[in-house]
């Protein structure tokens, strides 16, 4: 198991920016593929974006597409999601994962961290 812990999130005006992060510890982090999900009040949790262990493959759901680019950074044990274009639609809690290749990420079949939360204000 890794333990994850997500940063970054915090009030942005529509059209801004933020870059999330995700600090991972326990089992050797860039054997895992790794990505972002993401929970509005009231809706399930959505599949956003995703990265293998060695950061050559990437998905991502259709609407952060082109507006997001995720990342990460073995030494450091850590991930990124750099989001543009914000819209108020992308409010939400933002939830780090990871897994042993991309399509359990994607599936959702891995581990969680405990979310950082976004506000995009119109």
């Amino acid at each position: 198991q890794v333990q994850l812990v997500e940063s970054g999130g915090g009030l942005v005006q529509a059209g801004g920016s933020l870059r999330l992060s995700c600090a991972a510890s326990g089992r050797t982090f860039s054997l895992y593929a790794m990505g972002w999900f993401r929970q509005a009040p009231g809706k399930a949790r959505e599949f956003v974006a995703a990265i293998s262990w060695s950061g050559g493959l990437t998905r991502y759901a259709d609407s952060v597409k082109g507006r997001c680019t995720i990342s990460r950074d073995n030494a450091k044990n850590t991930m990124f999601l750099q989001m543009n274009s914000l819209k108020p639609e992308d409010t939400a809690v933002y939830y780090c994962a990871a897994a042993m290749n991309v399509d359990m990420v994607v599936a959702g079949d891995g581990d969680w961290g405990q979310g950082t939360q976004v506000s995009v204000s119109s």
